[in-house]
Order: structure tokens, then sequence, then C-alpha cells
């Protein structure tokens, strides 16, 4: 019989620890803005931030899988600038092919994960190298598709996905479809993690490969899986970036870096074994409200490349300290 390497209480507790701080992070910033700007209690527009969040929290999902696991998925961005171009090129304002569209749309993402997660698990490539290669190969391959200019034209039942609101809901006044998809995406992510015995496997692996594989736990499988949820992820939150805003051949750039720094910010260790769906969920969260934040009073959006680098930076320390103690 297979067994899986049990998860200490050391590990356990400090993922519940990190989940509360990206609780009080959200709530703290949130604050703020409202403070600034009383118009965000209201519950509509707090439907509206949710919506306008809703990519970054998704992606955040997928990339903590592959945290997990130990390793980072730097194609994310790339892939949500595919699904954008190729839903445009291939529906070209055809609302009959949506459907089908969709599902190929999915199908590339799979297999955009299933390359890295290979090449990861098999070649023993870094994550960061093998995910930065296909990251500009898929770029490269989106702008030579599209010519380098957005090309054909996204039909209403496919920017809905992103953009449909209904109105004169009880309660939240407004009840946007991305929330729905968000609600949704995320049960499906804590399932993943909490409802099956893949969580488990992810902890080891990412806590101690070689242990995992003694244990007799399927490494390579393990971080093939969390590469493809990444993938399906970032195909999800290309298909609400069209939604949002139409066609852009810059509709993805730099949300890799998003979600891994909304991953830290909830308390999802960098270097793998530590780390909760909702420490991902709320941390996206922050991150959004921080940038938001930023807007209301008026600094420049430059500002957000700086703010992830820090965090990121100040990240890795804490990481590389917190293993150092343990050992």
């Amino acid at each position: 019989m297979t067994t899986v390497p049990q998860i200490s209480s050391s590990v356990r507790r400090p993922t519940r620890i990190a989940a509360n701080a990206g609780i009080v992070i959200f709530v703290v910033l949130y604050a703020a803005i409202a403070f600034l700007q009383p118009s965000y209690l209201e519950p509509s527009l707090f439907m509206n931030f949710m919506r306008r969040a809703a990519p970054l929290v998704i992606l955040a999902c997928g990339q903590l899988y592959v945290i997990l696991t130990g390793g980072f998925d730097l194609s994310m961005g790339a892939v949500a600038t595919l699904v954008v171009l190729a839903a445009s090129i291939l529906i070209n304002g055809d609302p009959g092919v949506t459907r089908v569209v969709i599902g190929a749309l999915y199908a590339m993402g799979i297999a955009v994960g299933l390359v890295n997660g290979f090449v990861v698990a098999f070649l023993k490539v870094p994550s960061i190298i093998s995910t930065l290669g296909t990251m500009l190969l898929v770029n490269g391959l989106a702008l030579a598709w599209s010519g380098g200019a957005p090309r054909g034209d996204l039909p209403d039942n496919f920017r809905n996905l992103g953009r449909l609101v209904w109105r004169d809901i009880p309660v939240v006044g407004t009840l946007p479809l991305a929330v729905i998809v968000i609600a949704g995406f995320v049960a499906f992510a804590w399932w993943g993690l909490n409802g099956t015995v893949y969580g488990k496997r992810a902890l080891a692996v990412g806590d101690n490969p070689r242990a995992a594989e003694l244990a007799g736990t399927p490494v390579a499988a393990t971080r093939i899986l969390a590469f493809v949820v990444s993938a399906v992820s970032a195909v999800t939150a290309g298909i609400l970036l069209g939604g949002f805003s139409g066609v852009s051949v810059n509709a993805g750039e730099g949300l890799e870096l998003q979600a891994i720094a909304a991953c830290v910010i909830g308390g999802a260790q960098l270097l793998g074994g530590r780390g909760s769906i909702w420490s991902a969920v709320f941390g996206a969260l922050s991150l959004f409200a921080l940038f938001t934040l930023l807007n209301v009073l008026g600094l420049p959006q430059a500002l957000r490349d700086s703010i992830q680098g820090l965090i990121l930076i100040a990240a890795v320390g804490a990481s590389v300290r917190h293993n150092r103690r343990l050992t």
C-alpha cells in the first residue's frame, strides 16, 4: 500500500496562522480604502471590487499548487494573453462557436501545463527556468499568431463571462458573474487540497521531495498535476480578462508575478511545504486592495512593480530565515 508522509504540526500550524494574517491584511487595507472613499462600503461597490480582483484570485489559487510542491509558474501571464488573443481570432465575432473555442482554450492550457510539468519532473529542469522558457515561447507564438496586434472580435456571450452583472439582488445589490466564477474555482481548488489525498502529497513533496519519494509518494505526478491546475487557472483568468477589457496583446503581462506575490502575502512558503487556499485568496485580495489604495491616493501605477519586488525580496528572506531556524 502506498503511504503518504505525515505532515507534522509544525507545518500545519503556520498554515492556519498565515491564512489569518492574510485576512487581517486585507481588512486593514480595505478599511483604509473605505476611509478615503466611503462609497467602497456599499455592497454593490464591494461586489465590483471582487469582480475586478477575480483574475488575480484565480491565478493565485493555481500558483499556490505549484508553490506548495516547491516550484514557480512564470508562464501564467503568457497563457492568459494567449487565451485572449486566441479567443478573438478563433471566435471572430461568431457566438455560435464560443463554447467549442472555450474548450479548445482549456485544451491549450492543459497542454502547456503538461509540458511544464514533464520538463520539471522528468528532465529535472528548475521550474523557474522551465516556465520562463515556456513564457517566452507562448508569448512569441501568441504575438506571431496575432501579428503583434489585436485581431478578431469577442462576441457578447464570451465577454459576458467577465462583465455580466445581475442587478437588484437582495442584500448585495449587484452580483457579477465573475464572483460566481471565483466561488466555483476556489471551491474546486480547496477540494483538491483538502478533500483528496493530493493535498497531503503536495505538502510532502514541497517539504522534502526525497523523503516523500522514499515513502512512496508519486512525486512526478504530483508536480505535473500542480502545473496543470496552474495552467487551468491561467485559462480561466484569461477568459475573464477578455470579458473585462476586450482584446489586448498585453492582457496577462506581469500577472504571474502578482500571483506569486499574492501567495506570499497570504503566508505561503516560497520553498514549498506550507500554505492554504485561503492564504492565496486573501493574499490576492490584499494585493488588489493595495493596488486600489495606491490608485485612490493618486500614486503612480508604476509603483506596483516596486512594491511587488519588495514583497518578493522580503518573502524570500523570511523563508530562508524560517528554514534556518528549523535546521
